[in-house]
């Protein structure tokens, strides 16, 4: 059974963080040049503070009609943030994001932040799972060599 850190060895580990004074403006423009949805926001020494999301744009700065130049990450991240350690099943990782409505699921244990999976890396591992059943039975059902 496949685990979360299978998954982190698999797309790598490289974790996109930004700092909690940092503008939503600044974080807005960093998951845009970086192509994420999400950004671990981390203090000095790179200790997990919180998560901060396209939906808290959306739910925290657009719809109360804020500033987004003018806010900084602190006043509206995610600080309660659900995590998994590094051998937690993709299955169960899956069922997690499912259950609590999230898609970016920090990897963390005892000595830190480990990498942030999403949603789309548990969906690409279970068609790339699924691919390789559907091609192993059709090489059962049809001797294919």
């Amino acid at each position: 059974m496949a685990t979360v850190q299978d998954l982190l060895d698999r797309k790598g580990a490289d974790i996109v963080s930004i700092g909690s004074s940092a503008t939503v403006v600044e974080a807005a423009r960093l998951m845009n040049a970086r192509g994420v949805g999400g950004l671990v926001v981390v203090d000095a020494p790179g200790q997990l503070l919180g998560i901060f999301t396209e939906r808290d744009i959306l739910r925290r700065v657009v719809a109360p009609g804020l500033d987004a130049a003018k806010v900084r990450i602190a006043e509206v991240l995610t600080t309660k943030v659900i995590t998994c350690l590094p051998g937690t099943s993709v299955e169960e990782c899956g069922a997690i994001m499912s259950s609590r409505r999230i898609r970016h699921l920090p990897v963390a244990d005892d000595s830190g932040l480990k990498g942030l999976v999403t949603s789309g890396d548990v969906l690409a591992y279970r068609v790339a799972e699924s691919e390789a059943t559907i091609e192993y039975m059709n090489a059962y059902m049809f001797d294919i060599r």
